[in-house]
């Protein structure tokens, strides 16, 4: 059969754009449908406009502290829509960017919706069918509303980078990175932020003890965080405002409510099910380990799979999808010790096993050494908030198998960090590596 296309690819996110561009150098004829912007959650409306507004956060600190430093801060204060706006046009230089490498390798590019109409087959939204000898779903996962009374009243992480102001007081709904991210976030813009979750814990899957101590520091630093929150309803009083039914721990009157509940496959409507493709009790794509579903000419990659919600694994999958169908190279991704972080405030991120994990794989053999300190600018400043690091060894040798850092800068440091862990270097490798003093990271070859 002679088809339209070698590869065609529904979803223009990060997954999506990667796997298009190296099977496009593979010598395949590729095409790209998007119904949004080029991109995806991560570049249009998620990590990389985050990360803006967290550095955007970072100066409320700063600027209070400062004075330890010698400077004379007068009359700052901040512009949201400025920010906002800053944001808005570099996701819109980055989305150009991302065209611009699917354009220079000659992958054509649908900006509608497109949908699987057969094994084969795409339709788009404009009525076309174009037929592929592969297709690769790379749809990303969407933002969860609950199922509750004027949920709707509430918004997403898609629409919380577009507020035309700022909300004096709101309730953030989850116990995940998203959550925590975004009470740092407002917060340090000046909102009363009040972070709330159903369960008796943020950050499930993180080192616990790291975990209890940015509760703790969130706390102090004003956040009202409250656990087991019982979230009955949502409704809007005259004057405009919410007003959130707590159960039992009352009600409260906020301006604006954040769901960050989590996120689901994004493949409702994409007709795969029509097409014989099994999903999960999610919705999320059954792949095997070389991103293949059940039909043998349709793949999927990314967050729409529900393996690991993270763009550089989605960028990874993407390339080993296109290596081994189009570049003759079987390649699979190694899942194993992911580096990760949390954008709070401060930040936290950690790589490999937790300390109730290895215990729990390694036994008695598990060795544990932290460095509880105060970095150096927090001393100066006259900032109480301490860092902690956290080494997990295992094993006669002391076979590092997990860091979890929490502190300014933490996330910087553990890139480098992580590749110990890939490595499996020992406890004694950290010990005989010269400390880069003065430095936080210099913590890392200190542990005790």
């Amino acid at each position: 059969m002679t088809f339209d296309f070698d590869l065609f690819v529904i979803g223009a996110g990060s997954g999506g754009v990667r796997a298009a561009r190296i099977s496009a150098q593979h010598g395949a004829r590729v095409a790209v449908a998007e119904e949004y912007r080029v991109g995806g959650t991560c570049v249009i409306r998620g990590c990389v406009p985050k990360k803006m507004l967290v550095y955007g956060a970072h100066f409320a600190e700063d600027l209070h502290d400062a004075a330890s430093f010698g400077w004379d801060i007068e009359g700052a204060r901040f512009n949201w829509p400025r920010l906002r706006d800053l944001v808005q046009k570099d996701v819109s230089r980055l989305e150009g960017l991302y065209t611009q490498g699917l354009d220079n390798n000659r992958v054509e590019i649908f900006e509608e919706r497109a949908t699987i109409s057969g094994p084969n087959s795409v339709r788009l939204a404009s009525g076309r069918e174009i037929s592929a000898r592969t297709i690769l779903v790379a749809t990303g996962a969407w933002p969860a509303r609950p199922d509750v009374p004027g949920a709707e009243l509430g918004i997403t992480s898609n629409e919380i980078f577009h507020l035309e102001t700022l909300p004096r007081r709101a309730i953030i709904a989850g116990a995940g990175y998203i959550a925590n991210e975004f009470a740092g976030i407002l917060h340090a813009f000046g909102v009363h932020v009040t972070l709330v979750t159903r369960g008796d814990r943020m950050l499930r899957g993180y080192d616990e003890e790291i975990v209890d101590h940015l509760v703790d520091l969130t706390r102090k630093k004003g956040i009202d965080l409250r656990f087991n929150f019982p979230f009955k309803s949502i409704s809007r009083t005259e004057d405009g405002s919410l007003v959130v039914d707590g159960g039992e721990q009352g009600e409260f009157e906020t301006d604006l409510v954040l769901w960050a509940t989590g996120r689901n496959p994004n493949t409702s409507g994409l007709g795969l099910e029509a097409a014989g493709v099994a999903l999960d009790k999610d919705g999320a794509v059954v792949v095997d380990e070389y991103n293949r579903s059940s039909v043998d000419s349709i793949y999927a990659v990314g967050d729409v799979t529900n393996r690991v919600q993270l763009t550089p694994v989605a960028i990874r999958e993407g390339h080993a999808f296109a290596d081994t169908v189009f570049g003759g190279l079987k390649r699979t991704v190694d899942y194993r010790s992911i580096p990760t972080a949390v954008f709070a405030s401060p930040p936290i991120s950690g790589v490999g096993l937790t300390e109730t994990q290895a215990r729990k794989e390694h036994g008695d053999v598990v060795k544990v050494y932290r460095s509880d300190f105060r970095p150096m600018k927090n001393v100066v400043s006259g900032r109480q908030e301490r860092g902690l690091y956290k080494m997990i060894t295992a094993g006669p040798e002391e076979t590092v198998v997990g860091l979890h850092l929490i502190g300014p800068d933490s996330s910087e440091i553990l890139q480098a960090a992580a590749i110990a862990v890939k490595a499996g270097l020992t406890k004694s490798a950290f010990d005989d590596t010269v400390a880069l003093h003065p430095s936080m990271a210099e913590e890392l070859v200190l542990l005790k």
